[in-house]
């Protein structure tokens, strides 16, 4: 027989971050192609990018987290 095993809201939770996270840096991917596209002050330090980047480290952290505990 097999096993019908449940799916941890950890895997759910990286799922969506790590989409987030695509969406995120590729639009700070774009604004680094395009500069005039992002306005405003602090436009050049670009931090759609940077934490679009974060969200993805954090996602395959905690999906990481969630393989080793199945």
């Amino acid at each position: 027989m097999q096993e019908d095993k449940m799916l941890s809201i950890w895997f759910f939770v990286s799922m969506v971050l790590g989409l987030y996270g695509i969406i995120i840096t590729g639009m700070g991917l774009y604004f680094l192609a395009v500069p005039e596209a992002q306005a405003g002050e602090l436009a050049r330090l670009n931090p759609s990018l940077w934490w679009g980047a974060i969200m993805l480290t954090f996602a395959s952290i905690l999906f990481a987290i969630d393989r080793k505990t199945r």
